[in-house]
């Protein structure tokens, strides 16, 4: 049985921990408030980039009529034979089941499509590290041909393999660097390395209404609109959480009316009015959907970023209560504790004057 000192000692503990916990929830606060920001700012120009690509689409017919070809390859649809699946995880701990959550929904896309070829990317230090332990890293080799360019060739040895990885990306989210993944699996994509590309990540509208889900990015089937292959709601229980750790941290748990916005975009695009465009179709099309794809990518990673930051706000104020009832009980216990042993001694005395 402890003792008093004991029971002190690990009080002073648990009152360290909770101070530390307490401080990072509200670090968390903080830097959620500034990813709501910075994805609600993001959203004007994805709104209107789907707009103008849609308004597009509408006017010019995506065969050519001479060739009978699609005017991009990004419409271009194909047997789901190669795919490839983009994990958006986090670069750090301490947010609950955040990270297992997404790497749980991984697993179970791999596990249900077990005839296919899949390629993993991962985004996020956490969704690295997990699937570089389960699946091997692709291995190329160079050929050089008689003209003397240098080709990569694949040398595939299992049905998943890992082909590369992007850490730190989100602790700095910048719109070049997401550009530049988008350009890679479009080229992919064009060159027919895969048929398919799918993005798993949490989609976050506000503390309480956010969800995971497994959504498609390639071929573009319908402009503006979210192909949606799988999603998980989160439980009453987990909502109710958030919601106490967003009202103890002054965050709104209602996310921002942009009604209007969303209006005036679609206007745009629905608009009965004939445009002339001076650039060839094609060229329309290969300087917009690039961007387009981009946007998605970047809205993906702003939604991650900010459900990443309210997981481990909630994280974090769980911890904190826990130890706060943990204090109150070890307090509980060590009056019992120091109460027992002043009886005792107090017995004690009164048994040796009796004895006398």
């Amino acid at each position: 049985m402890a003792n008093v000192l004991d029971l002190r000692r690990r009080i002073r503990s648990v009152k360290n921990t909770r101070q530390i916990t307490k401080a990072m929830k509200m670090v968390s606060a903080a830097k959620l408030r500034r990813a709501q920001e910075r994805a609600l700012a993001a959203r004007p120009y994805a709104r209107m980039i789907a707009s103008v690509l849609e308004s597009l689409t509408r006017r010019i017919d995506l065969f050519d009529e001479q060739t009978g070809n699609l005017r991009h390859p990004l419409f271009t649809t194909r047997s789901e034979k190669r795919i490839l699946m983009i994990v958006v995880s986090g670069d750090k701990g301490f947010a609950g089941a955040f990270n297992a959550n997404i790497l749980k929904t991984a697993f179970q896309f791999i596990s249900g499509n077990p005839d296919k070829e899949i390629d993993v990317e991962a985004v996020g230090r956490k969704g690295r590290d997990q699937m570089r332990r389960r699946f091997p890293t692709a291995n190329y080799t160079e050929q050089t041909d008689d003209q003397g360019n240098v080709r990569r060739i694949r040398n595939r040895k299992t049905s998943v393999e890992v082909t590369g990885d992007h850490p730190g990306m989100l602790l700095k989210l910048e719109p070049d660097r997401v550009f530049e993944m988008a350009q890679s699996i479009i080229a992919r994509y064009t060159h027919e390395e895969i048929d398919a590309a799918y993005i798993i990540y949490n989609e976050f509208k506000s503390v309480i209404q956010q969800r995971l889900v497994v959504e498609r990015l390639l071929p573009l089937i319908e402009i503006g609109r979210q192909e949606i292959a799988g999603a998980v709601e989160p439980t009453l229980e987990q909502r109710e959480r958030a919601a106490q750790a967003a009202i103890s941290a002054g965050i709104e748990l209602e996310p921002a009316d942009t009604h209007e916005a969303d209006e005036e975009s679609r206007k745009f695009a629905t608009a009965q009015v004939d445009y002339i465009y001076e650039q060839p179709s094609e060229e329309l099309f290969a300087g917009l959907i690039p961007q387009y794809v981009s946007s998605m990518l970047y809205h993906a990673m702003t939604e991650s970023v900010a459900a990443e930051h309210a997981a481990r706000m909630t994280a974090m104020d769980s911890a904190t209560n826990n130890a706060s009832e943990m204090i109150d009980a070890l307090t509980l216990h060590m009056n019992r504790v120091r109460q027992a042993a002043i009886t005792k001694e107090i017995i004690e005395i009164v048994s040796g004057a009796a004895a006398l």
